[in-house]
């Protein structure tokens, strides 16, 4: 079956950085387009951004400038690098698969990891 695993949260002052993992099993990797959401509690789970199965990405604008997303087709791994973190990036962000892209949209797909969380705080 699918499985995907998210890995590398933790708390980190805001300005500080951070790199989350997704490791992917049970699909042919290299043919998925991928995507990264985020979800803090109350709120209804975002888009953070998304990478097609030919490299193209496209980020939410709250992100653009300091979150970069990138795969490794021979690791079956995507990656999301987080550099000057702000507090409202605090959340539990989500791996996901198996989805739509279309043109530079991203539409959800049917399969999730269980999040890993990330707080920014002083």
């Amino acid at each position: 079956q699918v499985q995907l695993v998210e890995s590398g949260g933790g708390l980190v002052q805001p300005g500080g950085s951070l790199r989350l993992s997704c490791a992917a099993s049970g699909i042919i990797f290299s043919t998925n387009a991928m995507g990264w959401y985020r979800q803090a509690p109350g709120n209804q789970r975002e888009l953070v951004a998304s990478i097609s199965s030919g490299g193209i990405t496209v980020y939410a604008d709250s992100v653009k400038g300091r979150f970069t997303i990138s795969r490794d087709n021979a690791k079956n791994t995507v990656s999301l690098q987080m550099n000057s973190l702000k507090p409202e990036d605090t959340a539990v962000f989500y791996c996901n698969a198996g989805g739509i892209s279309f043109g530079i949209k991203y539409y959800t797909g049917p399969y999730w990891g269980q999040g890993t969380q990330v707080t920014v705080s002083s």
